[in-house]
């Protein structure tokens, strides 16, 4: 992925690539309810309090202490490729007093995790930011729990939004099947198994 550092502001925030860490705190914005609340996302991914979740790309953490909440006597751990993203997420966790989260810094190809290691990944509006869109792709295949649960959510007006179709694709290429498929063209969540459904 790469950073937008080096362009002026207003083509730095609305460019393709990754949102630089200085604009974090626009990701905060309450008024992102209105596109993809905390609630919603929590009752699409139907979270287990001893859940094993990974989110990636969860920037200043959104959706972070939510996801925290339900999985209580589970464990959140918050992936990013950039370390001033994840600081960020942290000073907010470390707030809120939610103790069951860890974080990791992203190479960008794989990530230091057994296999099997989640029951749950997920990432908003970060799949078209990956380069290694299918090295990641394997990688989640391989955390993944059997019939693990993989969300892909894209939202309106993020140049980097992939197309519905193109993630399907992408991912039944690699062994998720298709479980469903929530809201409008440019505003949705895909849920996907990993292996075949039963």
């Amino acid at each position: 992925m790469c950073e937008k550092e080096n362009k002026g502001p207003a083509q730095s925030f609305a460019g393709k690539g990754v949102c630089p860490y200085r604009y974090a705190f626009t990701l905060l914005i309450p008024l992102r309810n209105l596109i993809l609340s905390p609630r919603k996302l929590l009752k699409m991914l139907s979270l287990r309090e001893d859940s094993q979740v990974l989110e990636v790309g969860p920037g200043p953490g959104y959706f972070s202490p939510h996801v925290a909440r339900a999985t209580s006597r589970g464990r959140l751990v918050l992936a990013d490729i950039q370390p001033e993203m994840l600081d960020f997420a942290k000073k907010r966790m470390e707030k809120k007093g939610l103790k069951n989260v860890s974080y990791h810094l992203c190479n960008g190809r794989d990530f230091p995790f057994d296999d099997n290691s989640f029951d749950t990944i997920f990432l908003v509006a970060v799949l078209g930011e990956i380069e290694n869109k299918e090295r990641y792709a394997e990688e989640f295949r391989r955390l993944l729990k059997p019939e693990g649960l993989l969300s892909v959510s894209e939202l309106p007006g993020d140049p980097d939004r992939m197309e519905k179709e193109e993630i399907i694709r992408l991912m039944q290429e690699y062994g998720f099947t298709l479980k469903g498929s929530y809201g409008s063209r440019k505003n949705f969540t895909l849920l996907f198994r990993n292996g075949s459904c039963k």
